[in-house]
């Protein structure tokens, strides 16, 4: 892992790339110290996209020299008066960073890279790529996903790392499908339909797979993590038939996976699409390929995986089952280690993979870290908060279909006719959040582990507030991860009074884990335990903590006790627990009792129905 000594001042930082024939030139970025500089190469392109609705290619083609000072454009979406990063932290336009994009959608594929400065092709370090969400927004190139922060911090600890951003497609250019379209595809020898984003995800992996060794990267030792619908794409790839096959990557983090144990097949997406040309008047795919990008976005199709009978390998949907809600093969993980007998590739960054465990999988079942954040539901707030406590259950009665199984779900959750306005808001966003996000959570955790012959797979929850929101809602992980969003004064400055708390109480680690899982602060300083504050401490403490535990799985160790669960929050809380501590932090009683009965594709669509808000006015 020779990383080259650098002086305070540099040059314009130099990739002299021999597979590729190109110099790229970077950008010395703006977290760099002395100590620890921090270079980074922005907007390469790494695949090309013949047609709308084609499945990309891998791009090699580059001239002698290649700017990589610039963000490169990203895939066509509707603008918003708040952005997403407005919407996810609670901050005004004012407080944000502002950045603009060129939206182009035949010259989006393209990716970020951020490393240590002194990086030599035998280097060899490991690789994190994160894939954004946003569903049909966003892009890998926000200033909210910057590996700057977190590289420079690998750098500090002694555990260098490289991150990859990168954009792809969304909404209908990454994942529109129908039979129509499947027959045009397979007339120019594309493999299935639809998940075109997916695709480029993997097309970006291969890129990486050929190329990122000459960066300083270990292709051989590449981490995926990913929050919300990046989340559920990575869910996607270790359920993918390419997985099965030839695994790109060797490990995953899944933070507050948005999944789609429902998605369609390709009828079912056509019919979607149909209702689209027929809103455009026209009938065939070169019409819908001749319309203007633009225009596109004024129908509102909101589109994500389907299954097309190609990409997702036999089977996959049974990984949204609860362990005991069906039957199992209780053969299963013998089977996959007879049927894929894949050796394990040896590692050339400094910890290899046999640090995780004394018991190695198949290549295909990536060691896996995912949990969740108590209050992902809060995305999708200003929807519930337009439910009526009759309502909902009238809604749910029609979903469910079943009076006994609709009473028991609402029982679980507290919800009558006669559920106060007050307080159907709160018991609402409970279920969904449940329902969208924790419950499938769990699942996909349970069969992973299952998979892995019970070991592999690391459980967290994540219950810190945010420091703008006195909540830990959906993606505030992502404020202590990358370490990007700008702070209120109050997690800025160190407080006396709890700087001297945290003096006498300085780790939780310690914390007996049979013991009251909460810490009671004082009311000095306008804080308690009714109302959380997050100062430069616990925010510090979780931000580090965080990162540490991230970046220590990436180098192939174990983040922690795979039996344990690990916990960030709340009020600065971090440490492994015991796993029972799990029933205390989340409703899997509820789950048991409630969702069972139902199964994931109903509770799922319950989750669906409430997040989206009344059909309509009034109702």
């Amino acid at each position: 892992m020779p990383i080259a000594q650098m002086h305070c001042k540099v040059s314009v930082p130099q990739v002299h790339h021999i597979p590729l024939q190109t110099t790229f030139h970077g950008v010395v970025h703006a977290i760099s110290t002395p100590e620890a500089q921090v270079y980074q190469y922005r907007g390469i392109k790494y695949a090309s996209i013949p047609a709308r609705f084609r499945q990309s290619k891998l791009f090699t083609s580059y001239k002698t020299s290649t700017d990589a000072t610039k963000y490169g454009p990203i895939c066509p979406q509707y603008k918003s008066r708040e952005s997403i990063e407005e919407a996810m932290f609670g901050l005004s336009d004012d407080d944000l960073p502002k950045q603009s994009f060129k939206q182009n959608e035949f010259e989006c594929l393209n990716l970020n890279i951020t490393a240590p400065a002194g990086l030599t092709p035998h280097s060899r370090i490991p690789v994190m790529v994160w894939i954004h969400g946003g569903a049909d927004r966003g892009t890998g190139s926000s200033w909210v996903y910057d590996g700057g922060a977190l590289v420079h911090r690998s750098t500090v600890i002694g555990k260098p790392i490289i991150m990859v951003t990168f954009n792809f497609r969304l909404g209908l250019f990454g994942f529109a499908a129908g039979p129509m379209l499947r027959e045009d595809n397979k007339s120019v020898g594309d493999e299935g339909v639809g998940n075109y984003g997916l695709r480029d995800q993997r097309k970006l992996l291969e890129w990486l797979h050929h190329f990122i060794g000459d960066f300083g990267g270990d292709p051989s030792n590449i981490t995926l993590f990913g929050e919300s619908t990046g989340a559920a794409d990575i869910v996607s790839h270790l359920l993918s038939t390419a997985n099965e096959t030839r695994p790109l990557f060797q490990r995953a983090i899944v933070q507050s996976a948005i999944l789609e144990p429902n998605a369609p097949d390709v009828s079912a997406a056509g019919w979607h699409l149909s209702r689209l040309m027929s809103a455009l008047h026209i009938t065939t795919v070169d019409q819908l390929r001749a319309i203007d990008a633009d225009k596109l976005f004024a129908y509102g199709l909101t589109l994500r995986n389907v299954d097309d009978g190609v990409f997702f390998r036999s089977g996959w949907r049974s990984y949204f089952q609860p362990d005991d809600a069906h039957l199992r093969d209780h053969h299963a993980f013998s089977e996959l280690l007879s049927i894929h007998k894949i050796p394990k590739r040896p590692s050339r960054s400094p910890h290899p993979n046999a640090g995780l465990t004394t018991f190695h999988p198949p290549a295909n079942l990536q060691p896996l870290v995912i949990g969740d954040c108590a209050s992902d539901s809060l995305v999708w707030s200003l929807y519930a908060a337009q439910w009526t406590a009759p309502a909902i259950v009238r809604r749910i009665k029609a979903v469910c279909q079943s009076l006994s199984k609709s009473s028991n779900l609402m029982h679980a959750y507290d919800i009558s006719p006669y559920t106060s306005d007050d307080e159907v808001v709160q018991r609402v966003l409970d279920l969904i959040n449940d329902a969208r996000v924790a419950w499938p959570t769990e699942c996909v955790a349970q069969s992973a582990r299952r998979d892995r012959g019970g070991h592999g797979v690391w459980r967290y929850v994540f219950d810190q507030d945010g420091p703008t929101v006195n909540l830990p809602h959906h993606a505030v992980d992502l404020v202590y991860l990358f370490d990007n969003v700008p702070l209120p004064e109050s997690v800025r400055s160190p407080s006396s009074s709890m700087m001297s708390f945290y003096g006498d109480f300085c780790e939780f680690d310690d914390v007996d884990e049979d013991s009251d899982d909460s810490v009671v602060i004082s009311d000095e300083d306008g804080c308690s335990w009714m109302q959380p504050c997050v100062d430069q401490w616990s925010y510090t403490h979780v931000r580090d903590t965080m990162q540490e535990r991230w970046i220590a799985f990436a180098y192939g160790e174990a983040p922690w006790s795979d039996e344990k669960v690990f916990v960030f929050g709340p009020e600065g809380e971090s440490g492994e627990r015991s796993a029972c501590i799990f029933d205390g932090r989340r409703r899997r009683q509820v789950w048991k009792e409630a969702f069972e009965p139902l199964g994931m594709q109903v509770v799922h669509k319950v989750g669906l129905e409430l997040s989206r808000g009344p059909p309509l006015r009034g109702y």
